[in-house]
């Protein structure tokens, strides 16, 4: 019935497309065309990572995953911020997320990195558009067209294509073995299987919807990766739903936002099995104190969380950073169905464009 719900649907098949000549499970390494591998080289000191809106929360998780996997300092900016007070450091690899590949205030963002002497180089869906023009190198998503406004399959290709840079620059530091980088193609290779479990098991994200749709308020939260992750959903929630929506890091509820929770107020808690999982459960712990239903997205082999939350749903066991594509899909769903049950219209939202070519 929907563009939207249609990409959605379309993301194993469009991880296929974005991996598809990557990866090379024979030669155990990632692979780019020779323009990118060029501005991909050993001599880089930090990244900084230039987007607007969703792609800048896909910008959050590349920091992450650079820095945790290639050991390279990476700063985030939004583009409409760094033409005008962005950090001006010639050495730095300057990097432009953007769907279209059109996004002004991205586009003026390259511009000004050009200007002082970075090297660029621009994460896009559109073959030719202006961007891939005016950067030194470009890698496209090959996510195939996308309608919908909110962006979802362009979300999770933008992911993994930071993922694969982060290999990447990980294998030329010599900070990965052959082990580690083996094991990571075998998780690259079942995420489009993890994804279409997620898809075929949506009925309890369904039954979340039905409880948070006629909420004012709902609440995201999230550690490390997962925290870009909460920035995602309450973005999506926000856009399509028409409910207020925010996300946080679990640490800093304490710190403000707490003023805000009722029985009211939904929290959606997403908790992976990893260092932050102890802290999580007793983040979960103060948001029930203050009578807050809470939506735990879990893994399927965690066997804690069901004493914790009122309502879990589940995703495919992943030990890896590469958890956070399945959990976007979950939250992807869980704002087409909350939309969907309150009428709305989803692949046009009110007041905003697929493309924004304004400043």
């Amino acid at each position: 019935p929907h563009f939207m719900l249609k990409e959605i649907y379309e993301q194993p098949h469009a991880i296929q497309q974005t991996l598809i000549g990557r990866i090379s499970e024979i030669e155990q390494s990632i692979k780019f065309d020779e323009g990118i591998e060029a501005v991909l080289n050993n001599n880089l000191t930090s990244i900084t990572i230039v987007a607007c809106g969703t792609s800048f929360y896909a910008g959050l998780v590349g920091k992450y995953l650079i820095e945790h996997l290639a050991g390279i300092p990476t700063y985030l900016e939004l583009a409409s911020e760094y033409r005008y007070f962005g950090i001006r450091d010639t050495t730095s690899l300057v990097i432009a997320i953007t769907q279209s590949g059109e996004t002004a205030d991205t586009l003026g963002a390259l511009k000004e990195a050009k200007n002082i002497g970075c090297k660029t180089l621009v994460i896009t869906n559109v073959v030719g558009s202006t961007a891939t023009r005016i950067a030194d190198a470009s890698i496209l998503t090959q996510s195939g067209p996308e309608i919908g406004v909110a962006a979802t399959k362009t979300f999770t290709s933008q992911i993994l294509i930071l993922f694969l840079i982060a290999l990447k620059l990980a294998l030329i530091k010599n900070k990965v073995g052959t082990d580690e980088i083996s094991r990571y193609i075998s998780y690259l290779k079942v995420l489009p299987k993890g994804v279409r479990k997620v898809l075929e098991n949506s009925e309890d994200i369904l039954k979340v919807a039905e409880k948070i749709k006629d909420s004012h308020s709902v609440f995201f939260i999230g550690r490390g990766i997962n925290y870009p992750l909460s920035l995602e959903g309450a973005l999506k929630l926000k856009e399509i739903s028409y409910i207020h929506a925010e996300g946080f890091p679990a640490g800093e509820l304490k710190h403000g936002p707490f003023a805000l929770l009722t029985e009211k107020t939904p929290v959606v808690a997403i908790i992976t099995m990893d260092k932050t999982y102890d802290k999580m459960i007793a983040n979960i712990g103060e948001v029930k104190a203050r009578k807050s239903p809470v939506i735990a997205i879990a893994d399927e082999n965690d066997e804690e969380i069901e004493k914790y939350a009122d309502f879990v749903i589940r995703f495919p066991s992943n030990s890896t950073p590469l958890s956070c594509i399945p959990i976007a899909v979950i939250l992807q769903l869980l704002a087409y169905h909350t939309a969907n049950l309150r009428g709305c219209e989803i692949d046009k939202p009110r007041n905003l464009a697929k493309s924004v070519t304004v400043e």
